[in-house]
């Protein structure tokens, strides 16, 4: 440096006044120059120190920071970084980055000199974690997988998680890229956390594309998110790409192939061929084309509907081919409706239960069903053979020895989706016994049976209730139930009794549990014969005397099926006088009636009625009849079903009222019916198929009093009284000024269909202009009702 301060400070006053001027203009300069030069030397110092300090980390463990170097700076220098405040930590380098420890939070002072350069070069920053970007390593993708049948890619990849100090949160973005020209398709984020080691992960991703339709590439980057860290977080740099392409071959052309799929999904289809492609359809719908790399093109389907059963084709065409696959559009398996299982012989159980909406699925896209029960481990499998709807199916599954309680899971599955029901049951109480077989019946005696019948099963632990049917012919029908000891021979045997001999049966069984769950069905029927047995009563008797009093003819019905017990085979007549008893006649079934003759004495006839196996009580009646000379003949009209007879309670009549009809046109002794009723009564309503109304019926009551009769009432009458068939024939037979006189023939009582109340006479003017009877005006009429027989 020069040394000009003794000039400076010469004295001004050894200058003349000349030199005086001169010399302060080039003071003036000189200190100016000097100024410069002084000025120069300090930047120059500056320009030559490190600047522009700057850290990253990778780990959150190790500082990496780096500076700018002076220019002009050659290699073999080096560079000393202190950390101050931490026993003077230093660091030297040869590079213009050096890697440090991770400083603690707050401000830390650096000192930056360059060693072995000329002057003072030492340069110094405060540095703070929050100026240090976090920045983790670029990502390495360790394998890209596909799966072109699901049209999956599978990606791994290590985190190296070993390089940070403690757990984190990491933010994974993953890109996936289509065709030659790397289009974006995909872009999603992945969430983990690093725990200090190495992980492998595992991501995976199905593209709605066929991946054989175009080369599909995958890329990642991270985030780290540590919140304790208050300085810049940075995405890593994106991962080299990893491709997947698939190698044609000869056959297939068409992706994807025979596929199944959800009814209302989008699909894509694309064509993989060095043709060019004309068109595309589904179905009988024209597709646009979606061209991709080379001559490949795809379509893509929205919405898709229910294929039939056979699929629906996917064709696209060339000048030269047709290539093309089928798609299988249908529903995942319904949960399983109404799971229900029993068991009908405490040895299988059978669970059914309705598939629910049906999935338009068949083959071997059909649904498949299993029964796991969960106390066993056991397990069955079905599978349909065919695709009905809004049927029934059903799994057979063996009885474990001692278990009764069951817990039951119905898993379906096909190829979009399963489904499954559950149900636990104690199977001794779902118990569902199969239709008995084999009925058979013998008898005991007329009134009881034995039912005998097989039901199969072991019900040897438990008790059975069946329910017996018993129908006959014109009775209501009779449930009648019974608890029996279940076998483990499946056979069994019930007696039936309170039946009525001689009677057809039908019987039916069906059976339960005592608990009861369900009936079993009804087993056919069974009919079967009651044997004999006496008949019960004698049969109901009458008798009248013939028109010329010699002889008594005696009239019986046949006896009731349920009073009969049996085939009536004949009829025993006898009569008795004083206690003498004198058998008449055999009477074979089905006559019913039998003509005595007999004299006036009180003589009792009786009638018993035979079968095979023995005689009626037999059934009295007294030939006598007491007289009744105080006797009118009344008259009657019915309600047009029957006739209502009353009469007065009369003491004296012990046994029974006899009451006997017929037409009354017929000759003596007629009959038609006769009815008894007890000797208490005072009226009754007679009714008969054989009435018909306009017919005139007599009907006679008698009263019975030591068993001899007496006619107490004569009674003619109509059911239902008719307008009669035909008017009177009649004569004018004299006229005069005042007077006519007509006479004209009774009607016969048969035209007549009822009780005459009177006549009812016309008349009209003649040719003159006169009435025959006075009092009368032309067009009137005269009721007449005297001396009408």
């Amino acid at each position: 440096m020069l040394n000009l301060s003794s000039r400076l400070r010469r004295p001004s006053w050894m200058m003349d006044s000349k030199r005086m001027g001169m010399t302060s203009h080039f003071q003036w300069l000189l200190l100016t120059f000097i100024l410069l030069y002084l000025m120069n030397q300090v930047n120059s110092q500056k320009r030559g120190a490190p600047r522009d300090l700057k850290c990253v980390t990778n780990s959150l463990r190790v500082w990496d920071c780096s500076w700018k170097a002076p220019s002009g700076v050659g290699h073999g220098t080096v560079y000393e970084v202190c950390i101050e405040n931490r026993s003077h930590s230093c660091y030297q380098s040869e590079k213009t980055n050096t890697k440090i420890p991770a400083l603690p939070p707050g401000d830390h002072e650096i000192t930056i000199n360059r060693l072995y350069g000329f002057g003072n070069l030492l340069s110094k920053f405060t540095l703070n974690e929050k100026n240090v970007s976090l920045i983790p390593d670029t990502p390495e993708i360790l394998n890209l997988s596909a799966n072109f049948s699901t049209s999956t890619l599978h990606l791994t990849w290590n985190d190296r998680g070993s390089v940070f100090p403690h757990h984190l949160s990491v933010i994974w973005e993953i890109k996936i890229l289509r065709k030659e020209n790397k289009e974006v398709v995909k872009l999603v984020t992945h969430n983990t956390t690093v725990n200090g080691k190495d992980t492998v992960h595992h991501w995976s991703w199905t593209s709605d594309m066929p991946l054989e339709c175009t080369t599909h590439s995958v890329g990642i980057r991270c985030y780290v998110d540590d919140l304790h860290f208050s300085g810049r977080k940075e995405w890593s740099d994106w991962s080299p790409l990893k491709n997947v392409s698939w190698s044609p071959d000869s056959q297939t052309k068409v992706f994807p192939q025979d596929k199944v799929i959800l009814v209302g999904s989008d699909i894509i289809f694309c064509c993989v061929t060095q043709e060019k492609v004309l068109s595309a359809q589904i179905g009988q719908t024209n597709c646009p084309l979606i061209h991709l790399d080379g001559e490949n093109v795809a379509i893509k389907i929205h919405n898709i509907s229910v294929s039939a059963n056979s699929g629906t084709n996917v064709v696209f065409t060339t000048e030269d081919n047709i290539f093309g696959t089928v798609i299988f559009a249908g529903y995942p398996p319904d949960i399983p409706q109404k799971l229900n299982c029993e068991t009908s012989d405490l040895k299988e159980i059978v669970c059914t239960w309705n598939p629910g909406r049906p999935t338009a699925l068949v083959g071997p896209r059909n649904t498949s069903y299993t029964l796991f029960e969960s106390f066993s481990g056991k397990y069955v499998r079905f599978k349909r053979v065919e695709a009905p709807t809004n049927e029934s199916y059903q799994l057979f599954f063996q009885m474990r020895p001692d278990q009764e309680i069951y817990n039951f899971t119905l898993n379906a599955r096909n190829p979009l989706g399963r489904s499954e029901a559950t149900v636990l049951v104690n199977i001794t109480e779902k118990v569902c016994p199969r239709i008995p077989t084999s009925i058979k019946v013998r008898d005991i005696n007329s009134t009881a049976v034995t039912l005998s019948w097989h039901l199969p099963g072991n019900f040897a632990k438990i008790k059975l209730l069946c329910q017996i049917e018993i129908n006959k012919t014109n009775s209501v029908q009779e449930l009648r139930n019974v608890t029996i000891k279940g076998v483990e021979n499946s056979s069994y045997l019930v007696a039936v009794d309170k039946l009525n001999p001689y009677t057809i049966y039908t019987f039916r069984i069906r059976c339960s549990t005592e608990t009861f769950w369900k009936w079993s069905k009804w087993s056919n029927e069974k009919k079967y014969l009651t044997t004999e047995a006496i008949p019960s009563k004698g049969p109901d008797t009458w008798r009248e005397w013939s028109s010329d009093g010699k002889n008594l003819i005696i009239y019986w019905k046949p006896l009731p099926i349920n009073e009969a017990n049996g085939k009536i085979l004949s009829y025993n007549v006898s009569c008795s006088l004083d206690e003498e008893t004198q058998s008449l006649s055999e009477i074979p079934d089905p006559q019913h009636k039998a003509e005595l003759q007999l004299d006036k004495n009180d003589y009792i006839i009786s009638v018993v009625a035979k079968n095979s196996v023995g005689s009626s009580p037999p059934s009295k009646i007294a030939s006598m009849e007491i007289p009744n000379d105080d006797l009118k003949v009344e008259q009657a009209v019915g309600m047009g079903n029957g006739i209502l007879l009353t009469w007065n309670y009369d003491p004296n009549m012990t046994c029974d009222y006899v009451i006997k009809w017929c037409n009354s046109s017929r000759s003596e002794p007629c009959l038609m019916d006769w009815k008894k009723v007890p000797s208490n009564s005072t009226e009754t309503v007679i009714e008969s198929d054989q009435f018909r109304p306009g017919v005139r019926y007599h009907f006679f009551l008698y009263g019975c009093r030591n068993q001899g009769y007496q006619l107490l009432r004569s009674i003619i009458g109509y059911i239902e009284e008719l307008a009669p068939i035909v008017a009177p024939n009649f004569t004018v037979e004299d006229t005069s000024a005042d007077s006519i006189l007509v006479k004209w023939e009774d009607i016969p009582v048969e035209e007549l269909r009822g009780f005459l109340r009177g006549y009812l006479f016309y008349f009209e003017k003649g040719e003159r202009d006169t009435s025959k009877i006075r009092g009368l005006e032309s067009g009137k009429s005269l009721n007449y009702s005297g001396n009408i027989s």
